[in-house]
């Protein structure tokens, strides 16, 4: 199969369909090798629009997901941006192509999914610093981030993550339990947000620590 074409066919297809925007999110899409983030026998499927299993009980995000929320999120080169909820790296390597010189901090819960991103993403040159952990409590050591944004749903967003991101911040997540909805909230100097709502969506359950042990 040839990766690159279909690749490129794929991102011209989100282009058309409206759900890439930015022309930093669709370089980043152009550039980053979907099929070097799944299990090698789903490769075939790696630029089919949609989500594909990656074990532990998770999934890799469909491609125009990833777009919608890297335009969302729209980091600047030489943000640093946390991500909760590494999985197999893709949406992390995606935000690095974006950031340049910037770095993207992942909280992982699980911690084969987490080793394994970690290889992947050194062996293809991505800074992103992957952490096993819980992602309610997102990276303090890294804070205040420009951004963050969530690939799984929590009931609503981690007051830790909200913060961690500085004020002109913004957080982009799926959140709810059964019905989900995307979400962007902007970090106000007072502490607080503002809220967007950007329609329906369906992500794996955000899950904790003593989640993950059991």
């Amino acid at each position: 199969m040839d990766f690159d074409s279909a690749r490129a066919a794929l991102v011209d297809r989100l282009i058309e369909q409206g759900r890439l925007d930015r022309p930093e999110t669709e370089r980043a899409m152009r550039a980053v090798p979907r099929h070097e983030f799944v299990p090698p026998d789903r490769r075939e499927a790696a630029y089919r629009d949609r989500p594909l299993p990656i074990g532990e009980g998770q999934t890799i995000s469909a491609p125009h997901m990833v777009a919608t929320m890297t335009d969302l999120l729209a980091p600047d080169p030489g943000d640093d941006v946390l991500e909760i909820g590494t999985g197999c790296g893709y949406h992390a390597a995606v935000t690095s192509e974006v950031l340049g010189d910037g770095s993207v901090f992942s909280v992982e819960v699980e911690p084969e999914l987490a080793r394994a991103a970690r290889d992947r993403l050194d062996r293809l040159g991505y800074d992103v610093r992957v952490r096993v952990g819980d992602g309610h409590e997102g990276w303090p050591e890294g804070a205040p981030y420009d951004g963050a944004y969530l690939t799984c749903a929590p009931a609503s967003v981690p007051h830790p993550v909200v913060e961690q991101v500085r004020p002109g911040g913004r957080i982009v997540a799926p959140v709810g339990r059964g019905r989900q909805e995307l979400v962007r909230l902007t970090r106000r100097a007072d502490g607080g947000v503002d809220r967007e709502r950007h329609g329906g969506v369906r992500f794996v359950s955000m899950r904790d620590a003593d989640d993950a042990r059991r």
